[in-house]
């Protein structure tokens, strides 16, 4: 982050005030700058003793800033990384989850690497709500985030897309691979009830796989896997 603007002429101000009121001086043969006032045009040699404690002052002062500085790149790096995150569980909120899948398939188009997206929907989950209550339901929730980061690669992204929706994207997975691993994440959701308190309540998973092309947009790729999804759960709710 640069000082610009107001800052920097704060600075010049109080360093030519600092200079005049201390009555500065500069010898006709003064060596070239080699030290640490250098960026004065003076050497140390030159300075009374009131503007060398100036300029240790304005050197102090430069530090601090400096400090706050650091500190507020900190600060928004943090901010950035929150805003990134689903307020729920630890996995990346849609928006974000929209932007890395940007960036997966840019990186599968420039090398020729399969890469998919899976989305799932929590079957019944309004009953979870409706019976238990909305702090169950969360609790819920965060046990399938919890199950699915169980599953899957460091390489892989994970996002709650929103509600009771969740969203993977397999790297290096064509639509085969995709969906042998989708059924894996589905398993590890039901295979236990899930509990809280004194309730427990099966879970299941209905899934859509789109594997991702160079010629679709990350929010077409979404919209594919979730229309796959809503079929499967179609399917299955007739047989």
């Amino acid at each position: 982050m640069k000082v610009t603007g107001a800052q920097t002429e704060a600075f010049s101000a109080i360093r030519k005030r600092a200079l005049a009121q201390a009555g500065a001086q500069a010898r006709a043969d003064a060596p070239g700058p080699a030290d640490k006032t250098a960026f004065l045009g003076l050497t140390e040699a030159d300075l009374t003793p009131a503007v060398q404690n100036a300029v240790k002052t304005l050197l102090t002062e430069i530090d601090d800033l400096r400090g706050e500085v650091g500190r507020l790149k900190a600060r928004l790096a943090e901010v950035e990384v929150l805003a990134d995150r689903d307020a729920l569980t630890p996995l990346l909120n849609r928006r974000a989850f929209v932007r890395e899948l940007g960036r997966i398939r840019t990186f599968s188009q420039r090398y020729g690497s399969p890469a998919s997206v899976v989305y799932f929907d929590l079957d019944g989950f309004k009953n979870v709500n409706d019976r238990f209550g909305h702090a169950a339901g969360d609790e819920a929730l965060k046990a399938v985030a919890e199950r699915l980061q169980g599953q899957v690669r460091d390489s892989d992204i994970l996002g709650r897309m929103g509600g009771d929706e969740f969203a993977v994207i397999l790297v290096q997975a064509d639509r085969a691979t995709a969906e042998a691993k989708a059924q894996t994440l589905a398993n590890a959701v039901e295979q236990n009830p899930m509990s809280f308190g004194d309730w427990s309540a099966p879970l299941h998973i209905s899934y859509g796989v789109c594997e991702i092309t160079p010629d679709m947009e990350p929010e077409a790729i979404v919209a594919q896997a979730d229309a796959a999804m809503f079929a499967r759960k179609r399917d299955r709710s007739a047989a």
